[in-house]
């Protein structure tokens, strides 16, 4: 690991490793303060648990949107860079709201205050994620592709190590330090990342970026009707096929060349040329990122992973009102559950490439739906208290069921990465990707609204917890529901291709 981490230093330099590890430590640090963040909303706010499970969905929203963040630092250089100031301002957006929290005690104790302060919270992570996996990808490109998987391996390792500190520190902040304190001493580490992003050099692209890209998508929305014209003609005899070539490619170098002629004339420094080749580059990119999205191959298993998270209701919240109120458990041992979960999820991952990803994706995802129905009567043990009867303690089955959660989650996580990876074709990779990420995270959302309209309906609030066991059991139905929807994923696709 040692040697790895070397070479790596060797191909691309100390500072830009320092940030990239900085980054995704930070992202997996976050469960230190967001425990406090749901202690906050229940014991201080005295939010019930829908209403809790509601300011975490709006505030998670903005991690749903990631190919805006993406598509702009991609078409809208600030000063000739794509990357650092992009990073450096959403740095600053997920420093500032942890400070305001920590100084200001009227914004923690107003609701919206908080809700519209969290999400600008995750507005600046969202970002700095989608800037990051930007800097590895160009990177990676440029100058030394062998390393690619060095590279994304170091930087999970990065998230996981994060995850594991975050969950132990935070149960114990939460036991011996003030919730104020624990905003500022987070805020500690976006503070470092924006010091971070000066050792960091990026090259100037001055105005060239924008011209090369409007030239590149304007060629490639030629080719592209150029071929859908090809086969609408591939009828006709094939002398008519070889003029109208002939005529088309004419028409195209024309019309590059104009184009050329076009950017090369435009100065950034004129105020009207600089809009406009905004307006292109953002244009053709979502034009592109459209028409690829819209092909079956792709829409059908995104379509697949989004209703696998809308139609099972999430009640995680729920079941921390429960374990906090009704079982006692304290913060540090959610803290050591959280952690157990962190390493379910690394075990999940290598079981899965050493055992499952040979196997047919359609198995995959109906194994681990059942898995994960089987899962939930961990839930409806615990909630109906039937473990008692047989001697088990509360907290064996919650760590257990965390554990092998994570781990069952994992299976359906990593075709979801590696069918992400394959279904992107090329030259918009890093923002198709991003998509992808997007609907995963956006199902995510939106499964939190479906559990939080669901404890409403049931009336399940702080202190009362008498129709839980019925909405764990509609959970446990749902489960199956994205089985039945397994037609969506190609038949003969496996874990791996």
């Amino acid at each position: 690991m040692i040697q790895c981490i070397q070479q790596l230093k060797t191909a691309f330099g100390l500072a830009f490793l320092w940030l990239v590890c900085l980054v995704y430590f930070t992202q997996g640090f976050r469960s230190f303060v967001w425990t406090a963040v749901s202690y906050q909303l229940k014991d201080r706010l005295k939010l019930s648990p829908s209403a809790s499970q509601f300011v975490f969905s709006v505030s998670f929203f903005p991690w749903s949107i990631k190919p805006i963040y993406g598509i702009l630092s991609d078409c809208i250089p600030i000063k000739g860079k794509k990357r650092i100031p992009y990073l450096v301002i959403s740095t600053v957006m997920s420093l500032v709201p942890w400070l305001i929290l920590g100084i200001n005690a009227s914004t923690r104790s107003s609701i919206w205050h908080l809700m519209i302060l969290l999400t600008l919270q995750n507005l600046g992570s969202a970002m700095a994620d989608v800037v990051v996996d930007a800097m590895i990808a160009e990177a990676v490109r440029f100058e030394k592709a062998s390393f690619a998987g060095d590279l994304q391996s170091l930087s999970w390792l990065s998230m996981a190590f994060g995850g594991v500190c975050g969950s132990l520190l935070g149960g114990y902040a939460l036991t011996n330090l003030e919730i104020d304190i624990i905003f500022l001493l987070f805020s500690i580490l976006p503070a470092i990342q924006l010091f971070s992003c000066g050792l960091v050099e990026e090259s100037s692209m001055g105005g060239e970026v924008l011209s090369d890209f409007c030239i590149s998508s304007d060629s490639l929305h030629l080719n592209g009707k150029a071929n859908d014209l090809d086969e609408d003609s591939s009828l006709e005899k094939k002398s008519n096929v070889s003029a109208r070539k002939r005529k088309k490619s004419q028409k195209k170098s024309k019309k590059t060349q104009l184009t050329r002629r076009k950017a090369q004339t435009m100065s950034p420094g004129k105020g009207k040329s600089l809009p406009l080749l905004w307006f292109q580059s953002l244009k053709y990119a979502t034009y592109n990122l459209c028409h690829a999205f819209k092909q079956p191959m792709i829409l059908r298993p995104m379509a697949w992973f989004f209703l696998a998270h809308v139609t099972v209701p999430n009640l995680s919240t729920v079941m921390f009102y429960y374990q906090t109120e009704f079982l006692k458990l304290e913060a540090s041992f959610l803290g050591t559950v959280r952690v157990i979960g962190w390493l379910g999820l690394m075990l999940g991952t290598f079981t899965y490439n050493q055992y499952l990803k040979k196997m047919k994706l359609r198995r995959i995802l109906a194994l681990t739906h059942i898995g994960l129905a089987f899962l939930n009567l961990f839930d409806v043990i615990l909630v109906s208290r039937t473990n008692v009867a047989f001697g088990v303690s509360d907290k064996t089955l919650v760590l257990c069921g965390s554990a092998l959660s994570d781990a069952v989650n994992q299976f359906k996580f990593m075709p979801f990465l590696i069918l992400s990876g394959q279904l992107c074709p090329p030259g918009i990779e890093g923002t198709l990707f991003a998509l992808f990420m997007s609907i995963n995270n956006f199902g995510s959302t939106v499964g939190s609204f479906v559990g939080a309209g669901l404890a409403s309906i049931l009336n399940i609030s702080s202190g009362s917890f008498d129709n839980l066991l019925l909405g764990i059991n509609i959970q446990l139905f749902c489960t199956f529901i994205p089985v039945v929807l397994l037609f969506l994923i190609p038949k003969e696709a496996t874990g791996i291709a």
